[in-house]
């Protein structure tokens, strides 16, 4: 599966690798590319999945600002629901398209 905005890449995996959350698909952090990420001041917290962090986007000179985000210390009640550890795996949104 791919995550592209803007006619680029960002990140690049098999879906057996991936784990969906909530209608989200989270990539391992290994198959996003780092460096057209940039981190973001935005934190949101969910009540059972614990604070998440921000990344911007930077891709062909256009910046798509707090669309991905990650979770770098999810909390108990995650692990229990999801019976998966996605510790800084890496999910999208705002215009990136996953398929």
């Amino acid at each position: 599966m791919k995550a592209i905005w803007n006619d680029t890449v960002i990140a690049e995996a098999d879906k057996a690798d991936l784990i969906y959350i909530e209608g989200n698909w989270y990539f391992p952090k290994s198959s996003v590319k780092a460096e057209l990420l940039s981190p973001s001041d935005m934190h949101t917290t969910c009540h059972w999945k614990g604070e998440a962090n921000y990344y911007n986007i930077s891709a062909n000179g256009q910046t798509n600002n707090d669309a991905a985000w990650y979770y770098p210390k999810p909390t108990p009640s995650a692990f229990e629901q999801t019976k998966k550890d996605f510790t800084d795996y890496v999910a999208f949104w705002r215009g990136v398209q996953v398929a």
